[in-house]
């Protein structure tokens, strides 16, 4: 990238960053408009303010998508446009989770400090601004050039931010003694359900750009091994919002068996990927360790019943994370970074 082009896109991010806090503020300045409310607790602003600032955060990816990427899927044929199209409509729900719940998460750990806090509508107008602002331009410079990298870091922060605000908002506070599904039981238990259900989104996505790299590197005659990359992560991605939807305390069968779907699909992912790509040494081995690790750490927590639940789901989604990251770094290195449209009408026919 030539520096007069880096220059001007440092100048839009700022300009969408202006627009986005100006945006937020007068919303959420009328959204928030009457008696003060409480920071926290009954009646809170900051709900209102997380989805204020979440559906601007939305709006800047689309128009940035819209301004950088127009005219991307143009020359592709009519099922590669349409997984391009349905993809980025998963990463537009995503983006606006990781910033509403990030607020979500920020009000949280700011309310221990600050009990008893009330805004009024312009205080609370101002803040949602801040948190606009910081999303927006967050959103609007992955929509300049989403990576599989980018995506993958999205899933990373998108989990980690779920969880940690469903530990907190957490009606048992035991959960931890039994397994990370506990959190989905009670009142609060929205919020690790919509974070299984938004990160079951990102898993399909990432594995459809991951597909659009392996696409990009090997061409059409690799298509029907790609498909079946592409449909085990989609299949993995649907397993994991099943976990959300279908919560424990309610439909505990259905809620294991996508548990363990998850799980098995996205092993059989990884090997798919990595038989695909053999002749990467670094993926190959990275591989058969994740595989044996995980293996071994459900050993010892079923058979040897030395580890609970809750830590060999925590042991095995940090060696998927691990994986992950590792696999969009060799692609971000070895997949061209032009757009290769397909020269079939169908992935798995000429």
């Amino acid at each position: 990238m030539d520096v007069r082009r880096a220059l001007r896109e440092q100048v839009r991010m700022l300009w969408a960053t202006a627009i986005c806090f100006a945006t937020g503020t007068v919303i959420g300045t009328a959204v928030l408009w009457g008696a003060a409310r409480p920071f926290s607790g009954d009646g809170s602003a900051i709900i209102p303010m997380a989805l204020v600032a979440a559906v601007i955060a939305a709006a800047a990816f689309t128009v940035s998508s819209r301004m950088h990427r127009a005219g991307e899927t143009a020359p592709m044929p009519l099922w590669q446009s349409l997984v391009s199209h349905v993809s980025a409509v998963a990463v537009t729900v995503a983006i606006a989770g990781v910033v509403g719940l990030g607020m979500l998460l920020a009000g949280e750990v700011l309310a221990t400090g600050l009990q008893r806090l009330t805004l009024p509508a312009v205080v609370g107008g101002l803040f949602t601004g801040v948190a606009a602002a910081l999303g927006g331009r967050f959103a609007f410079r992955l929509g300049m050039r989403l990576s599989t990298k980018d995506l993958a870091s999205l899933l990373s922060a998108f989990l980690v931010i779920g969880t940690l605000f469903a530990m907190l908002t957490a009606t048992d506070a035991a959960w931890w003694e039994r397994s990370f599904s506990e959190l989905g039981i009670g009142a609060g238990g929205w919020a690790f359900n919509g974070t299984a259900v938004v990160a079951g989104l990102l898993v399909a996505t990432t594995g459809s750009y991951l597909g659009r790299d392996l696409h990009r590197m090997l061409g059409d005659a690799a298509l029907p091994h790609i498909a079946a990359i592409v449909l085990t992560w989609a299949g993995a991605g649907v397993a994991l919002a099943a976990v959300g939807l279908l919560p424990l305390d309610r439909v505990p069968v259905a809620h294991a068996v996508a548990a363990v779907s998850t799980l098995a699909l996205i092993l059989t992912a990884t090997v798919l990927t990595t038989l695909l790509l053999r002749e990467v040494v670094l993926l190959r081995v990275l591989t058969i360790v994740f595989v044996v690790l995980a293996v071994l750490a459900t050993v010892i927590a079923f058979g040897l019943r030395m580890l609970s639940v809750a830590a060999l789901e925590a042991v095995v989604v940090g060696l998927v994370l691990l994986w992950l990251t590792t696999l969009v770094q060799v692609l971000a290195v070895l997949a061209p970074a032009v757009s290769r449209p397909s020269a079939r009408r169908a992935p798995l026919r000429g």
